[in-house]
């Protein structure tokens, strides 16, 4: 990660009473929301970026219950269920556009660049399908094709979706039939995969996927969140092992470098390494009657404390973005700090 200096002397001068604490200890004293905190361990240090992402006329973002990608100008994609569908900003947190107005209620969001353009891919979760979109918000491709009717299990309470480096597409229906199906880039079904269960090849919950790279070939990673699990798959649905285990619920999974943040339901981002070892947590919340809870309001948030991480993305810098559940809406920027 880039040294950031002045963030680094700024910590010298921040209260102890200012960093997240994990959920074993008592909790911190609550900060101010305009009052930046210390969050994470070791390599692993973030201070917040106070109230970040600024909507016009101070309103909301909206129910967010979607994920988060970062286009190719640094720019910030965040998906809301509010009537704005999609909301851009720019990395100082100011609001750029709205875009996609029929993609209401995208539940995962990733940027994936083809033929030299970037394209936005999201499972919408209310429109039960998979869309790519350009970067303006319009509508490249829909899966399944209007009038198919040959995907196993249909795409009703589709959550995630993935994109290889051959882009081939990979979506997972964790709210429905716990399949994972593969399509080539026309949006053609190619196999479908998983099905409901706790053991090898199967799901409970498959909530979201990420092409990983650092393994030379690349490889699936899901997030079986009711298995509480991370597993590898080969690209052709072959069952690789499991990567991580006892997490608090894992939702969406981005990589900077050898690392692999995970947005856990349960109050908390992870950072593993290669190895799926935990190096750090983040944003840990002391509180368990606010993890994965919907409703938590604004007065009770806390600055550098998570309620329910649903959706993330690191930016090139290694800055990370992350998407809680929450009625009114909720992303926090987190900027990597270095002693």
């Amino acid at each position: 990660m880039k040294p950031l200096q002045p963030l680094a002397a700024f910590l010298l001068f921040v209260p102890s009473s200012l960093i997240a604490h994990e959920g074993k200890h008592d909790a911190p004293a609550k900060p101010a929301l305009d009052t930046p905190v210390l969050t994470g361990n070791g390599e692993h240090r973030f201070m917040t970026a106070p109230r970040w992402a600024k909507m016009p006329d101070g309103r909301s973002i909206g129910p967010t219950h979607g994920g988060v990608a970062v286009g190719p100008q640094g720019n910030i994609y965040v998906s809301t269920d509010a009537k704005h569908a999609l909301c851009v900003f720019r990395p100082d947190g100011s609001h750029l556009k709205n875009i996609a107005p029929d993609c209401v209620g995208l539940h995962s969001l990733v940027m994936h660049e083809q033929g030299g353009k970037h394209f936005l891919y999201g499972a919408h979760l209310k429109g039960k399908r998979v869309v790519k979109l350009d970067l303006d918000g319009k509508l490249i491709m829909s899966l399944p094709a209007p009038g198919s009717d040959d995907v196993p299990g249909g795409f009703k309470g589709v959550t995630a979706v993935a994109v290889a480096p051959d882009d081939s597409i990979y979506v997972a229906v964790g709210y429905g039939s716990n399949l994972i199906h593969k399509f080539s880039p026309e949006g053609k079904l190619i196999k479908s995969i998983g099905g409901k269960g706790g053991g090898e090849g199967k799901f409970k919950t498959c909530h979201g996927l990420a092409v990983d790279l650092r393994f030379g070939a690349p490889r699936l990673l899901v997030a079986d969140r009711e298995n509480r699990r991370l597993v590898h798959l080969d690209l052709e649905g072959n069952w690789l092992g499991v990567y991580a285990s006892h997490l608090r619920r894992p939702c969406a999974i981005d990589f900077h470098g050898e690392y692999c943040a995970v947005a856990e339901l349960e109050g908390r981002v992870t950072i593993l390494s290669k190895q799926g070892a935990p190096l750090a947590f983040l944003g840990d919340n002391p509180n368990r009657k606010q993890w994965a809870k919907f409703p938590v309001p604004v007065a009770n948030w806390q600055e550098g404390v998570f309620t329910a991480p649903h959706g993330l993305a690191y930016d090139a810098e290694g800055r990370l973005y992350v998407q809680d559940w929450n009625a009114t809406g909720r992303v926090t920027k987190l900027v990597p700090v270095e002693r």
